[in-house]
């Protein structure tokens, strides 16, 4: 399943709409204002929270959690220390296991792998709109998550340009 993520200066309190393929909206990104930490809610159309999104602050490294409705912790984003020739995240799963991102983040061209294979593929290339990539995700992966992840993704590489 492919989704279209139309890019925008990124802040807290923007909100912009994740689209499926066939152009229908699929997921909104609400940027919640008046939070000590940056803190985004991916919604459904009709507005109901699937996961939550937010800053995790005091870190060594930069690190975001993602949470269900519930606000259970399910998943966190986190750089790894020592990448010398390309971006390379780790998303530490609270069920267990963990997924490896790793390409070129800035550009929008990388890759989420779960134990060698790929879960989800970001790519600007298959767009000539400006600012607009695109996210494929494998059937039967989770689609909340690895939107969240993405969303996650494109904070963190705006917060280290």
């Amino acid at each position: 399943m492919k989704y279209v993520v139309k890019e925008r200066l990124f802040a807290v309190g923007d909100d912009y709409w994740i689209e499926d393929g066939d152009g229908e909206k699929a997921f909104l990104v609400d940027g919640k204002v008046l939070r000590l930490r940056d803190t985004f809610e991916l919604q459904d159309p009709s507005g109901t929270v699937v996961a939550v999104i937010k800053e995790k602050v005091l870190t060594v490294r930069d690190a975001m959690r993602i949470e269900n409705a519930e606000g259970d912790t399910v998943a966190t984003v986190r750089k790894k220390l020592f990448t010398p020739f390309r971006d390379k995240y780790l998303v530490e799963l609270e069920a267990g296991g963990e997924l490896e991102v790793h390409g070129d983040l800035i550009d929008k061209e990388y890759k989420v792998e779960s134990d060698g294979g790929t879960v989800a593929e970001i790519s600007r290339k298959w767009f000539r709109i400006r600012d607009t990539y695109g996210v494929e995700i494998a059937d039967g992966a989770d689609v909340p998550l690895l939107l969240a992840v993405a969303v996650c993704l494109d904070r963190m590489v705006e917060h280290n340009a």
